[in-house]
């Protein structure tokens, strides 16, 4: 077990933002500071969180994002340059339609969920379940410890 240090506490007290946290552990750039982007975007949490916010209905790229962030309670930051290859992959197994909002002019593009997603998205979930509730020990663990 690890014994309980004061000066620890204390430093950790003083951090007050998340930008200062993210400075201090010498994290730059957009997205290079997500805590979730180790083992659990590989894992697919990416994709999954796609396909299950488009079962809400259709979406355009920038919205998803949005929400995204808004659900991860800004930790998990994603940007064009990861979403829209994304789509488009996703698109591209039949996972997602996706259409112009005005096909005469590029526009937003639109991306609804399809039935062959919909049963990915149930893959995906229940593989990615064991490591989010792994995920949430950790940190409940850390929390509770620099609570102490």
């Amino acid at each position: 077990m690890v014994s309980h240090r004061p000066d620890t506490d204390r430093a950790v007290a003083d951090v007050t933002s998340l930008d200062d946290a993210r400075a201090a552990a010498g994290a730059s750039g957009a997205g290079s500071a997500d805590v979730l982007s180790g083992a659990l975007r590989k894992a697919g949490l990416l994709p999954l969180l796609v396909l299950h916010l488009l079962r809400d209905g259709p979406s355009y790229g920038n919205q998803l994002m949005e929400r995204i962030g808004e659900l991860s309670g800004g930790l998990l930051a994603v940007n064009p340059n990861t979403m829209y290859p994304l789509l488009r992959s996703l698109e591209g197994k039949g996972l997602i339609a996706g259409e112009w909002e005005h096909p005469e002019r590029r526009s937003r593009r639109f991306y609804r969920l399809t039935a062959e997603g919909e049963a990915e998205r149930v893959v995906l979930a229940g593989e990615l379940a064991p490591k989010l509730a792994a995920f949430a020990v950790s940190l409940e663990a850390l929390r509770a410890e620099l609570g102490r």
